[in-house]
């Protein structure tokens, strides 16, 4: 099912999905999710997609996202209000 909901979000968005890595995007989305809050995997989701579609995101944007999901507890725990 998610594969062909995938193929037709792409099709219905003009995107090849072959340029898609959709494991990658459910694991930052599953790390937001977990790490920061809920409501921020789908906001980080379309940032990612406004970034990519404007040419600002890097190469290893997905990783780099991630990344800072799995040490968001660690630094927001840091920060003093």
């Amino acid at each position: 099912m998610l594969t062909e909901w995938t193929a037709l979000a792409c099709r219905e968005l003009g995107i090849d999905p072959s340029a898609v890595d959709r494991d990658a995007l459910l694991d930052l989305t599953k790390e937001v999710a977990h790490g920061v809050t809920r409501p921020a995997a789908p906001l980080t989701a379309y940032l990612l997609g406004l970034a990519q579609g404007a040419g600002t995101a890097s190469p290893d944007a997905v990783e780099r996202l991630t990344e800072l999901a799995r040490g968001w507890e660690r630094r927001a725990g840091g920060e003093t209000a």
